[in-house]
């Protein structure tokens, strides 16, 4: 049998297209590997959104040529449906762009026939988009519910626009299908992700329905939980927190990308709020929900950041005491309002100022994450194991505090703890931002 090895590199959104390239390939002759030098295709499904990520997706896909010569190697992703056309890259064996991931199987054809195929399909209907995975590539137990493909922001900064297109909301009820099928297959964690999940069904009838779909997700019967990730400041659905509090499947964890709080840097980035705005809004949903979790995302260097700027972003960080909080330098991305707002010199010179403040601005919430974790001690939560710690009684998990992959994590100490089981913990102490945890039923 044929074998693939994927390499999916990027967002979690990318995720979820690894997993339906993967049951495509599965479906049609294909076996999965985890060992690239079995493989005779691999795929890389590249991360195009930001410089760094484009340099990674590239140098991947170099390292995999130079080490695994006998296989075929597919670029596809995001990095590949933006630069399809220009890029040249001997070294990859197709270029596969991400919007229409059903023709998939033709690449592999192609390929296989000692073609070089590169191609960028457009969308299909929303209805008739697949819904269904057989592999899941999170950890076990945990899944990925994407809701909606692409964004109407516009975000002067960003490319996402010029890779995923504009906003196309998922049709709600094969959302509520998809998330059956994983209750039913033993799925706890259900992360719902888009790029903005508060703009779900705008592009339908200019209205969001982003609260409507979580009402009736949460209704469902079984046991599971739903957690948020993504939800545009400027458009926060307030009636999401009345809801947040009276439904125990959705998790209170609200990750909010802010990307900073000084009005002369939001302003141009095409944003409408600013830290008075912001912590006011961090203000809302604590007030309704005491143990409500914030993660946000800070950006460094746009275009106007001065150091006024700055220090009002740092008072921003101490006034919001968010949980938890990434942050990423500004990059100057063709093709994109901001590009021509400065040249290359100016940028470089900006990008040096701005790497240092970032590393001061992370020390600050390094200390507030952790000042945040010690609320939970003394306290029990249901979590979900991942992965047991080879030669101990002791497991890594997270609780609903913790997002997978971005936030810190539990060290559980206890019994027959087996990844994908579900169990009370109760939190002893703190270790900086993780938590330290002892398994007592479950």
């Amino acid at each position: 049998m044929k074998k693939i090895y994927l390499e999916s590199l990027g967002c979690a959104k990318n995720q979820v297209d690894s997993e339906i390239l993967l049951t495509y390939a599965l479906e049609n002759g294909y076996e999965r590997t985890d060992d690239p030098l079995k493989a005779s295709i691999i795929v890389v499904n590249s991360c195009g959104f930001i410089e760094d990520a484009k340099k990674e997706s590239i140098e991947t896909l170099l390292s995999f040529r130079q080490m695994y010569p006998h296989a075929k190697i597919i670029l596809a992703g995001c990095l590949a449906q933006r630069y399809a056309d220009e890029m040249d890259l001997e070294e990859a064996d197709a270029i596969f762009g991400n919007h229409d991931l059903s023709r998939f199987p033709e690449i592999l054809d192609k390929v296989e026939k000692g073609q070089r195929p590169v191609a960028r399909y457009p969308y299909p209907d929303p209805d008739c988009e697949r819904d269904d995975r057989l592999v899941l590539l999170s950890f076990p137990r945990t899944a990925f519910l994407k809701i909606s493909e692409g964004c109407n922001h516009c975000c002067a900064y960003c490319a996402i626009p010029l890779i995923r297109g504009p906003l196309r909301s998922r049709p709600m009820d094969k959302i509520i299908k998809e998330a059956e099928r994983l209750i039913s297959e033993g799925i706890y964690e259900i992360n719902v992700i888009a790029q903005d999940l508060g703009a779900y069904g705008l592009d339908i009838d200019g209205k969001s329905h982003f609260v409507e779909l979580m009402d009736r997700l949460s209704s469902l019967e079984g046991d599971f939980v739903l957690r948020m990730l993504y939800i545009h400041p400027d458009t926060f659905p307030m009636d999401l927190i009345g809801l947040t509090a009276s439904r125990d499947k959705i998790l209170p964890y609200f990750d909010i990308p802010f990307q900073h709080s000084w009005p002369k840097v939001l302003r141009p980035m095409g944003r409408t709020g600013d830290r008075t705005i912001y912590v006011g809004l961090i203000k809302k949903i604590r007030d309704a929900i005491p143990d409500a979790v914030i993660r946000s995302t800070l950006m460094l260097g746009f275009p106007g950041e001065d150091e006024q700027a700055f220090e009002d972003l740092k008072l921003f960080v101490k006034e919001a005491s968010l949980d938890w909080m990434g942050s990423f330098l500004y990059s100057r991305e063709e093709d994109t309002p901001a590009y021509k707002m400065r040249g290359k010199k100016e940028h470089d010179k900006a990008h040096k100022i701005a790497a240092k403040w970032q590393q001061e601005l992370q020390a600050l919430q390094d200390g507030i994450s952790s000042e945040q974790m010690k609320r939970f001690v003394g306290r029990a939560f249901k979590a979900i194991i991942e992965e047991p710690i080879e030669g101990e009684k002791m497991a890594f998990g997270r609780i609903y505090a913790q997002a997978p992959e971005v936030d810190g994590v539990c060290v559980i100490s206890g019994e027959d703890l087996k990844p994908g089981d579900v169990c009370t913990v109760r939190v002893i102490k703190t270790m900086g931002f993780d938590l330290d945890t002892v398994k007592i039923d479950g």
